[in-house]
Protein backbone atom coordinates (compact mmCIF):
# COMPACT_ATOMS: atom_id res chain seq x y z
CA UNK A 1 0.00 0.00 0.00
CA UNK A 2 1.33 3.43 -0.87
CA UNK A 3 2.37 5.62 2.03
CA UNK A 4 -0.26 8.25 1.39
CA UNK A 5 -3.08 5.69 1.25
CA UNK A 6 -3.10 4.74 4.93
CA UNK A 7 -4.00 7.15 7.72
CA UNK A 8 -2.50 6.34 11.12
CA UNK A 9 -3.74 7.53 14.51
CA UNK A 10 -1.71 7.56 17.72
CA UNK A 11 -3.53 7.27 21.06
CA UNK A 12 -1.68 7.61 24.36
CA UNK A 13 -3.31 5.94 27.33
CA UNK A 14 -5.48 3.82 25.05
CA UNK A 15 -5.86 0.87 27.38
CA UNK A 16 -9.08 1.95 29.06
CA UNK A 17 -11.78 4.60 29.39
CA UNK A 18 -11.76 7.56 27.02
CA UNK A 19 -8.52 6.45 25.35
CA UNK A 20 -9.81 2.98 24.58
CA UNK A 21 -13.14 4.12 23.21
CA UNK A 22 -11.45 6.85 21.17
CA UNK A 23 -9.05 4.32 19.67
CA UNK A 24 -12.01 2.14 18.67
CA UNK A 25 -13.85 5.17 17.25
CA UNK A 26 -10.83 6.17 15.17
CA UNK A 27 -10.50 2.62 13.87
CA UNK A 28 -14.14 2.71 12.80
CA UNK A 29 -13.35 5.91 10.88
CA UNK A 30 -10.68 4.09 8.89
CA UNK A 31 -7.54 4.81 10.86
CA UNK A 32 -4.86 2.26 11.65
CA UNK A 33 -4.40 2.84 15.38
CA UNK A 34 -1.25 2.62 17.49
CA UNK A 35 -1.76 2.48 21.25
CA UNK A 36 1.00 4.07 23.35
CA UNK A 37 0.48 2.64 26.82
CA UNK A 38 2.50 1.45 29.80
CA UNK A 39 -0.05 -1.24 30.76
CA UNK A 40 0.39 -4.07 28.26
CA UNK A 41 -2.62 -6.18 29.28
CA UNK A 42 -5.21 -3.44 28.89
CA UNK A 43 -3.64 -2.05 25.70
CA UNK A 44 -3.51 -5.52 24.13
CA UNK A 45 -7.22 -5.90 24.82
CA UNK A 46 -7.91 -2.64 22.98
CA UNK A 47 -5.82 -3.89 20.05
CA UNK A 48 -7.80 -7.14 19.93
CA UNK A 49 -11.12 -5.29 19.91
CA UNK A 50 -9.96 -3.08 17.06
CA UNK A 51 -8.66 -6.02 15.07
CA UNK A 52 -12.00 -7.77 15.58
CA UNK A 53 -13.53 -4.85 13.65
CA UNK A 54 -11.26 -5.66 10.73
CA UNK A 55 -9.01 -2.68 11.35
CA UNK A 56 -5.27 -2.50 12.04
CA UNK A 57 -3.91 -1.84 15.50
CA UNK A 58 -0.68 -2.21 17.40
CA UNK A 59 0.53 -1.76 20.96
CA UNK A 60 3.74 0.09 21.77
CA UNK A 61 4.92 0.05 25.38
CA UNK A 62 5.55 3.68 26.34
CA UNK A 63 6.11 5.60 29.53
CA UNK A 64 4.70 8.94 28.40
CA UNK A 65 6.88 10.84 30.88
CA UNK A 66 10.04 9.68 29.05
CA UNK A 67 11.07 11.50 25.89
CA UNK A 68 13.11 8.58 24.55
CA UNK A 69 10.11 6.27 24.88
CA UNK A 70 7.83 8.60 22.93
CA UNK A 71 10.37 9.40 20.24
CA UNK A 72 11.16 5.72 19.74
CA UNK A 73 7.47 4.81 19.66
CA UNK A 74 6.67 7.28 16.87
CA UNK A 75 9.63 5.98 14.89
CA UNK A 76 8.50 2.38 15.39
CA UNK A 77 5.00 3.11 14.12
CA UNK A 78 6.30 5.01 11.09
CA UNK A 79 8.68 2.19 10.17
CA UNK A 80 6.18 -0.62 10.83
CA UNK A 81 3.29 0.70 8.73
CA UNK A 82 3.28 2.18 5.25
CA UNK A 83 1.15 5.21 5.84
CA UNK A 84 0.98 8.72 7.26
CA UNK A 85 0.41 9.72 10.87
CA UNK A 86 -2.60 12.02 10.56
CA UNK A 87 -4.22 12.02 14.01
CA UNK A 88 -2.85 12.10 17.56
CA UNK A 89 -4.79 11.87 20.81
CA UNK A 90 -2.69 12.92 23.81
CA UNK A 91 -4.90 11.25 26.38
CA UNK A 92 -2.65 9.68 29.03
CA UNK A 93 -3.18 11.16 32.48
CA UNK A 94 -3.88 10.65 36.16
CA UNK A 95 -5.86 12.36 38.87
CA UNK A 96 -2.89 11.96 41.18
CA UNK A 97 -2.85 13.14 44.79
CA UNK A 98 -5.67 15.39 46.03
CA UNK A 99 -4.30 17.41 48.90
CA UNK A 100 -4.52 20.83 50.56
CA UNK A 101 -1.90 23.11 49.01
CA UNK A 102 -0.31 23.71 52.41
CA UNK A 103 0.31 19.97 52.82
CA UNK A 104 0.99 19.02 49.18
CA UNK A 105 4.33 17.23 48.75
CA UNK A 106 6.48 18.62 45.95
CA UNK A 107 7.04 15.13 44.56
CA UNK A 108 3.28 14.56 44.35
CA UNK A 109 2.81 17.88 42.54
CA UNK A 110 5.65 17.04 40.13
CA UNK A 111 4.30 13.55 39.44
CA UNK A 112 0.92 14.94 38.35
CA UNK A 113 2.52 17.58 36.11
CA UNK A 114 4.83 15.00 34.56
CA UNK A 115 2.11 12.50 33.73
CA UNK A 116 -0.44 15.05 32.52
CA UNK A 117 1.34 18.14 31.19
CA UNK A 118 4.89 17.03 30.39
CA UNK A 119 3.58 13.99 28.52
CA UNK A 120 1.27 16.20 26.45
CA UNK A 121 4.20 18.41 25.44
CA UNK A 122 6.37 15.41 24.56
CA UNK A 123 3.62 13.73 22.55
CA UNK A 124 2.88 16.86 20.55
CA UNK A 125 6.57 17.72 20.08
CA UNK A 126 7.40 14.36 18.54
CA UNK A 127 4.19 14.13 16.52
CA UNK A 128 4.88 17.37 14.64
CA UNK A 129 7.49 16.08 12.14
CA UNK A 130 5.20 13.23 11.10
CA UNK A 131 2.14 15.46 10.77
CA UNK A 132 4.17 17.94 8.71
CA UNK A 133 5.30 15.12 6.45
CA UNK A 134 1.67 14.05 6.04
CA UNK A 135 0.69 17.55 4.96
CA UNK A 136 -1.27 18.23 8.13
CA UNK A 137 -3.60 16.48 10.53
CA UNK A 138 -5.24 16.65 13.92
CA UNK A 139 -3.97 16.73 17.49
CA UNK A 140 -6.49 16.33 20.29
CA UNK A 141 -5.54 16.77 23.94
CA UNK A 142 -7.61 15.30 26.76
CA UNK A 143 -7.94 18.06 29.34
CA UNK A 144 -10.81 18.50 31.83
CA UNK A 145 -13.48 20.89 33.05
CA UNK A 146 -11.36 21.12 36.22
CA UNK A 147 -8.94 24.00 35.94
CA UNK A 148 -10.76 25.45 32.93
CA UNK A 149 -14.39 25.99 33.94
CA UNK A 150 -14.78 24.34 37.35
CA UNK A 151 -12.82 25.09 40.50
CA UNK A 152 -14.83 23.47 43.28
CA UNK A 153 -12.85 20.23 43.51
CA UNK A 154 -11.23 20.24 46.94
CA UNK A 155 -7.57 19.30 46.90
CA UNK A 156 -7.34 19.28 43.11
CA UNK A 157 -4.80 22.09 42.70
CA UNK A 158 -2.12 19.91 41.06
CA UNK A 159 -4.56 18.19 38.73
CA UNK A 160 -6.40 21.38 37.80
CA UNK A 161 -3.14 23.25 37.16
CA UNK A 162 -2.02 20.50 34.79
CA UNK A 163 -5.35 20.55 32.96
CA UNK A 164 -5.38 24.34 32.63
CA UNK A 165 -1.83 24.13 31.36
CA UNK A 166 -2.89 21.68 28.67
CA UNK A 167 -5.50 24.09 27.33
CA UNK A 168 -3.05 27.02 27.27
CA UNK A 169 -0.47 24.82 25.54
CA UNK A 170 -3.11 23.67 23.03
CA UNK A 171 -3.92 27.27 22.06
CA UNK A 172 -0.27 28.18 21.60
CA UNK A 173 0.24 25.04 19.51
CA UNK A 174 -2.85 25.76 17.39
CA UNK A 175 -1.46 29.18 16.44
CA UNK A 176 2.06 27.88 15.84
CA UNK A 177 1.10 24.82 13.80
CA UNK A 178 -1.76 26.22 11.75
CA UNK A 179 0.66 27.16 8.94
CA UNK A 180 1.38 23.45 8.50
CA UNK A 181 -2.32 22.57 8.31
CA UNK A 182 -2.10 20.94 11.74
CA UNK A 183 -5.18 21.48 13.88
CA UNK A 184 -4.89 21.35 17.67
CA UNK A 185 -7.88 21.14 20.00
CA UNK A 186 -8.70 19.97 23.51
CA UNK A 187 -11.60 18.03 24.93
CA UNK A 188 -12.69 18.88 28.46
CA UNK A 189 -14.74 16.00 29.88
CA UNK A 190 -16.71 16.29 33.08
CA UNK A 191 -17.74 13.28 35.16
CA UNK A 192 -17.22 10.28 32.88
CA UNK A 193 -17.56 6.63 33.85
CA UNK A 194 -13.92 5.49 33.71
CA UNK A 195 -11.42 3.81 36.02
CA UNK A 196 -9.34 6.96 36.58
CA UNK A 197 -10.39 6.76 40.22
CA UNK A 198 -7.86 3.96 40.59
CA UNK A 199 -5.06 6.54 40.40
CA UNK A 200 -6.76 9.09 42.65
CA UNK A 201 -5.31 9.45 46.14
CA UNK A 202 -7.34 11.75 48.41
CA UNK A 203 -5.51 12.82 51.56
CA UNK A 204 -7.22 13.40 54.91
CA UNK A 205 -6.36 17.13 55.03
CA UNK A 206 -8.71 17.71 52.09
CA UNK A 207 -11.63 17.51 54.54
CA UNK A 208 -10.33 20.69 56.21
CA UNK A 209 -10.55 22.75 53.02
CA UNK A 210 -13.68 21.32 51.44
CA UNK A 211 -16.41 23.85 50.64
CA UNK A 212 -19.85 22.27 50.17
CA UNK A 213 -21.34 22.82 46.72
CA UNK A 214 -25.06 22.30 46.24
CA UNK A 215 -26.28 20.73 43.01
CA UNK A 216 -29.82 20.13 41.84
CA UNK A 217 -31.07 16.58 42.01
CA UNK A 218 -29.27 14.46 39.49
CA UNK A 219 -26.23 16.77 39.68
CA UNK A 220 -25.63 16.89 35.91
CA UNK A 221 -28.32 18.61 33.79
CA UNK A 222 -27.98 16.33 30.79
CA UNK A 223 -28.71 13.09 32.60
CA UNK A 224 -25.92 11.93 34.88
CA UNK A 225 -22.35 10.86 34.24
CA UNK A 226 -21.18 10.63 30.66
CA UNK A 227 -19.73 7.54 29.04
CA UNK A 228 -16.35 7.17 27.33
CA UNK A 229 -17.93 6.54 23.94
CA UNK A 230 -19.69 9.92 24.14
CA UNK A 231 -16.32 11.61 24.51
CA UNK A 232 -14.84 9.38 21.81
CA UNK A 233 -17.44 10.67 19.35
CA UNK A 234 -16.08 14.19 19.85
CA UNK A 235 -12.53 12.93 19.36
CA UNK A 236 -13.70 11.29 16.15
CA UNK A 237 -15.20 14.56 14.93
CA UNK A 238 -12.04 16.53 15.71
CA UNK A 239 -9.96 13.90 13.92
CA UNK A 240 -12.09 13.97 10.78
CA UNK A 241 -12.44 16.21 7.74
CA UNK A 242 -15.69 17.52 9.24
CA UNK A 243 -13.62 19.71 11.60
CA UNK A 244 -11.09 20.92 9.05
CA UNK A 245 -11.53 24.57 10.11
CA UNK A 246 -11.67 23.96 13.85
CA UNK A 247 -8.48 24.63 15.81
CA UNK A 248 -7.55 26.20 19.12
CA UNK A 249 -10.80 25.19 20.78
CA UNK A 250 -11.60 23.52 24.09
CA UNK A 251 -14.78 21.47 23.74
CA UNK A 252 -16.66 20.70 26.95
CA UNK A 253 -18.13 17.22 27.06
CA UNK A 254 -19.86 17.30 30.42
CA UNK A 255 -23.63 17.45 29.98
CA UNK A 256 -23.56 21.10 31.16
CA UNK A 257 -22.16 19.98 34.53
CA UNK A 258 -19.60 22.78 34.71
CA UNK A 259 -22.23 25.46 34.16
CA UNK A 260 -23.83 24.85 37.53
Amino acid sequence: MAKQDKSIAIVTGGGSGIGKQSAIQLAKQGYSVAIFEVEEDSASETVKEIQALGAEAMFVKVDVQKEDDIQTAFSKVASSWDGSIKAVLANAGVNGVFQAIEHMKVEDWDATQATNLRSTFLTVKHAIPYLKEAGGGSIVITSSINGNRKFSGAGMSAYSASKAGQVAFMKMAAVELGQYNIRVNAICPGAIETNIGENTHIQKEVDDIRIPVEYPKGEIPLGGHGKPDQVASVVGFLSSEHSDHVSGMELYVDGAQSLL
